[in-house]
């Protein structure tokens, strides 16, 4: 089965996953981008996008392997999760960006 439909979570300041939703369709795949403001709604937000025909979940690096453990619990082996990581090299800009 060739991957059609996917998600992706990522956190900003400011964001709702009941409005900061954005599709794009290529013909060949649905990407869904799911935008969350806390941690705590994301569990819910990755647990809808399955319910709504994901085959995979991504996250971006804001979560760590806590919540990773927490949305790949919460889908139960529906489908495979997966976490965006930084290397030790990135240590230095990634402390810039969010101090």
């Amino acid at each position: 089965m060739a991957l059609s439909h996917w998600g992706f979570i990522y956190m900003a300041d400011g964001c709702d996953p009941d409005r900061d939703v954005s599709i794009i369709e290529t013909g060949a795949s649905s990407t869904v981008l799911v935008g969350i403001g806390r941690h705590d709604q994301l569990v819910e937000a990755a647990v809808r996008l399955v319910a709504d025909g994901a085959q995979l979940v991504e996250l971006c690096g804001a979560f760590g392997p806590t919540w990773t453990a927490r949305v790949i619990e919460a889908v139960g082996g529906a489908v495979p999760v997966g976490a965006v990581g930084y290397g030790p090299e990135a240590v230095d800009q990634l402390h810039a960006i969010f101090s």
